[in-house]
């Protein structure tokens, strides 16, 4: 059962085109996939989610949604708020099992960070071991993103999950001196490798240059060509300082 969990370090940086990226990434080398949606918050029930925006930009990928709730707030929360059944572990499991019977890999993107509640009690990370999933982190590029990013994965060691790697949500077209020294911190910081960096706005491109450019900013584990080590060579070297003031 080919089933990954996509989840964040936080809200709005980019876990749905991250998701798209590895869902066009297999559609292009000949897989089928499937992407869950477990919640959707803050959308009414005719507009489009996050598992549409994954259908625009990757192309033919089978989505699903679980429930919807109209207030952009934490699932549980907005489950609460709207009088509606909150989204249940076993449900995602259960869910991500159906898919994963017929296709060759679903991908379950969450709401918000690992420990936001789908119910009372219940996260993200309780859906993925009901599964034994391994859980792909996304992290912001830039100032605060080590802290947030390594207690997410110490928290999926803690609960025995496993984590693929870190993608980044949103590299910079302009990276600050924080997001290029990043590259090189997060790996040492987390214990799991690099796997991708997405560019900025890459959301609002071309769905054919999506789907053409996207296994470019993905690892090899995410079925794309990016190469960790050539990227953090040319981040290092626009980080180094001038030769003389070094000398100084």
């Amino acid at each position: 059962m080919a089933v990954m969990f996509v989840t964040g370090t936080g809200t709005e940086i980019g876990k749905t085109v991250t998701t798209a990226a590895v869902a066009a990434a297999a559609v292009a080398a000949g897989r089928t996939v499937a992407v869950l949606k477990p919640a959707q918050t803050g959308v009414g029930p005719d507009e489009p989610g996050d598992a549409a925006t994954v259908v625009r930009l990757a192309g033919a990928v089978t989505t699903a949604e679980l429930a919807r709730f109209p207030e952009p707030l934490a699932p549980a929360t907005a489950a609460r708020r709207s009088g509606r059944p909150a989204v249940r572990p076993h449900q995602v499991a259960e869910a991500a099992g159906r898919l994963a019977a017929g296709h060759d890999l679903v991908l379950v993107e969450g709401a918000g960070g690992l420990l936001v509640r789908f119910d009372d009690d219940a996260t993200l990370a309780d859906a993925a071991a009901l599964l034994d999933a391994p859980v792909l982190v996304v992290a912001q590029a830039g100032l605060g993103t080590l802290n947030a990013t390594e207690l997410t994965v110490r928290e999926l060691r803690r609960r025995g999950l496993s984590c693929p790697g870190v993608v980044i949500g949103a590299w910079p077209t302009h990276p600050g001196l924080a997001a290029r020294c990043n590259v090189a911190d997060l790996p040492e910081v987390t214990g799991v490798p690099l796997l991708g960096a997405i560019p900025e706005a890459s959301g609002t491109l071309p769905p054919d240059t999506f789907r053409r450019t996207a296994p470019d900013w993905l690892a090899p584990e995410l079925g794309g060509t990016w190469d960790a080590s050539a990227f953090a060579t040319r981040v290092a070297s626009a980080t180094r300082p001038p030769a003389e003031s070094v000398a100084r």
